[in-house]
């Protein structure tokens, strides 16, 4: 378990000492339990009420041997599902009685991201962790590192890096379809706020009503690592990302998607700097709308890359864009080349070059990049099957979530932020350099 620690110093330095002597990567272990690469693989699912039981059931497979969940009532439809599989409501009590799990799925809000994550993987199980995989910058950084000592097959949930529109970019950028790529505009409309949909509604104030606590519910293992507060249906079952003490908010839920295939066509390394504005600040939850700039390494050895995200609203109208056509709905991409754009949807699906003349005109180049018949978690069961790396890899995903994390935190202070990579520090700000990590919960 990790201890509640205070730096970043502290939570990579203890973790370091845990896994120096209770690390046991599975593939090593072979005995009774251990799953061969042609047979079904037993599978553990962690927070199985929501987007974990859609993940269950492309997993279905598979042997499904445990669930767990601090909401028994609201994991029921997956109990009923999977009635031979053992029910738990802690995980570090599932994963210290039941030896027959080979890997873990987890599905939990994002602020209990890293503890199970890592519990997992130094107990020797390969992993699926829903996106963003942490909460905080370090806590990515150090799930990456966790991964690479474990040898453990790890995936983020992030499905449209296993589809086919986001190889489709890569290729037509590659091959020069628009030319040199000198800027990139990425949206989502959806807000945490009334009228979104209802999953989106929140609160800016700490509810006042102190409602019972529902049945079957352990609200003291729900807040797990965070600071305690009265239970509140705002923030359970599905309207948590928007508090930051639970949730990365919008660019937790539909960033991580939005920058995939940017990071992966533009080959980005982490940003140098990034700068936010916000629509309302305030102390307890994500902002309605914001403009965050990302700025990356320069590309054509003048000035930096920029990457602009346009949240709560949609990015500016492409000049381009032919008269009674749309940008895509709810959000998506727009790389701005010298000779033309393309425009995608969230996951990288439906790439389109713009305008419409230059598509049908473009002799498309050969299907280059390997394609993925299956579904983003049977693509992990197969790595496993194969002991190789998944497409989204803690390797990559780690990365790509600590960049989308960084856009967080500069709207936590409305101003640019200027990032060392390297040291995991922000220079200019001590704020913003506060809030790459966090306190945990004594006990956590």
């Amino acid at each position: 378990m990790l201890k509640k620690k205070l730096s970043r110093r502290n939570f990579l330095s203890s973790a370091a000492a845990v896994g120096a002597f209770s690390i046991v990567p599975r593939h090593v272990l072979g005995g009774k339990d251990y799953t061969a690469p042609s047979s079904k693989v037993n599978i553990a699912g962690v927070g199985v009420g929501g987007q974990g039981f859609t993940n269950l059931k492309a997993l279905q497979s598979q042997n499904i041997v445990a669930l767990c969940d601090v909401d028994h009532g609201y994991a029921n439809k997956a109990f009923k599902k999977f009635p031979g599989a053992a029910r738990y409501k802690d995980y570090r009590v599932m994963l210290e009685k039941q030896k027959d799990i080979d890997a873990v799925l987890i599905a939990t809000p994002d602020h209990t991201h890293a503890h199970i994550t890592i519990a997992s993987m130094k107990a020797g199980k390969h992993v699926y962790c829903q996106k963003p995989m942490a909460h905080t910058p370090v806590e990515a950084r150090e799930m990456t590192r966790v991964a690479k000592e474990t040898g453990v097959v790890t995936q983020m949930g992030i499905q449209g890096h296993s589809q086919g529109g986001i190889r489709t970019i890569c290729e037509w950028i590659w091959d020069g379809a628009i030319g040199k790529v000198e800027k990139v505009d990425a949206w989502c409309s959806l807000a945490y706020y009334p009228p979104g949909p209802w999953w989106c509604t929140t609160h800016y104030d700490i509810p006042k009503e102190k409602p019972p606590v529902p049945d079957g519910l352990d609200w003291d293992l729900w807040l797990g690592p965070a600071p305690v507060r009265p239970y509140h249906p705002t923030y359970h079952p599905s309207r948590w990302r928007a508090w930051y003490d639970f949730g990365c908010g919008m660019m937790g839920d539909r960033g991580v998607h939005t920058f995939d295939p940017i990071v992966t066509a533009l080959k980005l390394k982490l940003p140098t700097s990034v700068s936010a504005s916000v629509s309302n600040l305030n102390n307890q939850t994500h902002p309605i709308s914001s403009i965050v700039n990302y700025y990356f390494e320069s590309r054509d050895g003048k000035s930096p890359f920029k990457v602009t995200w346009y949240e709560g609203i949609e990015a500016p109208r492409l000049e381009e864009l032919e008269d009674r056509r749309r940008m895509y709905d709810q959000g998506g991409v727009v790389f701005k080349g010298e000779k033309a754009s393309i425009m995608c949807g969230v996951y990288g699906n439906d790439p389109r070059i713009i305008p419409e003349v230059k598509h049908k005109a473009y002799t498309k180049p050969k299907k280059t990049i390997p394609r993925i018949e299956t579904s983003h978690e049977m693509e992990w069961i197969n790595a496993i099957k194969e002991n190789r790396k998944a497409s989204a890899d803690f390797e990559y995903s780690g990365p790509l979530t600590e960049t989308v994390l960084l856009g967080n935190l500069a709207k936590r202070v409305q101003s640019i932020i200027r990032y060392d990579a390297e040291n995991m520090k922000i220079t200019n700000n001590d704020k913003a350099n506060a809030l790459m990590h966090k306190e945990y919960r004594t006990g956590w």
